[in-house]
């Protein structure tokens, strides 16, 4: 080899070209730790009704790890996305020093059981309720339910509005029956649903009843069971009425 001058060339030439790949290598680590790349400036955007900026800050930016160049953006995501009333959270560079966020929170339809909320797409989530400007539906129901009472919810809503009241609380319980209070004080016994047209089926028999109901025994219906094959019963004031009398349907 030695004698052999072609073999010499190459075996410099191999020999320069690490060493400018080691060289440039140092000097791309020694310019990405200066001063200048530290992270110095963090934006946060987006939906941020229930979010405190300074909070923000304070909490999740202490533990960012890293400059402009290493830190790394999805464990900064996943930090972003453990805030309360956090979604959804996207994070990106910003030349020279700096890191944009921006946030998307949960939308809240009502509270799910005794310590969570459930948003509008029907996802559970924890944050503190005290920040809830208005009082909201109360929702429960086995685990894994919480995207179905949400539908039920808008279903009953449109099914109950000819009485003048919308649900305030709405329940399915562990042997998947339904019941509903509304806002007039009315609890609303439905039972289980046997088919798809169930449900519809027997708000609609209570609704077009109503006004002859209400009209022989008041407004203050405490509660309807809409549980029997034909009919009703309701409780007003004391008294019970049983329209198309029938044997419950559990």
């Amino acid at each position: 080899m030695w004698n052999n001058v072609r073999q010499l060339n190459l075996a410099a030439n191999a020999l320069y070209a690490l060493l400018a790949l080691v060289l440039l290598a140092a000097s791309g680590y020694w310019l990405t730790q200066r001063p200048a790349f530290a992270l110095r400036v963090i934006s946060i955007d987006g939906d941020t009704e229930h979010i405190n900026t300074p909070t923000v800050r304070a909490g999740v930016v202490g533990r960012l790890k890293g400059n402009f160049f290493t830190v790394d953006l999805d464990a900064a995501r996943q930090q972003f996305e453990q805030m309360p009333w956090v979604r959804r959270a996207s994070v990106r560079r910003v030349w020279p020093n700096a890191l944009a966020i921006t946030l998307e929170e949960y939308k809240p339809l009502g509270t799910w059981g005794s310590d969570q909320l459930v948003s509008v797409d029907g996802e559970l989530f924890t944050a503190n309720q005290g920040e809830l400007e208005q009082t909201l539906p109360a929702f429960d129901g086995p685990n894994g339910t919480a995207k179905e009472v949400v539908a039920r919810y808008v279903d009953f809503k449109k099914w109950l509005a000819p009485l003048g009241a919308e649900p305030d609380e709405v329940t399915l319980s562990p042997r998947y029956a339904w019941t509903v209070k509304l806002s007039n004080g009315t609890q609303i016994e439905y039972g289980r649903e046997r088919n798809p047209t169930t449900l519809a089926e027997r708000s609609k028999r209570l609704t077009a009843a109503w006004t002859a109901v209400t009209g022989r025994w008041g407004k203050d219906i405490e509660y309807a069971d809409l549980r029997y094959p034909n009919g009703f019963a309701i409780r007003a004031a004391g008294m019970r009425f049983i329209g198309d009398a029938g044997k419950a349907a559990k």
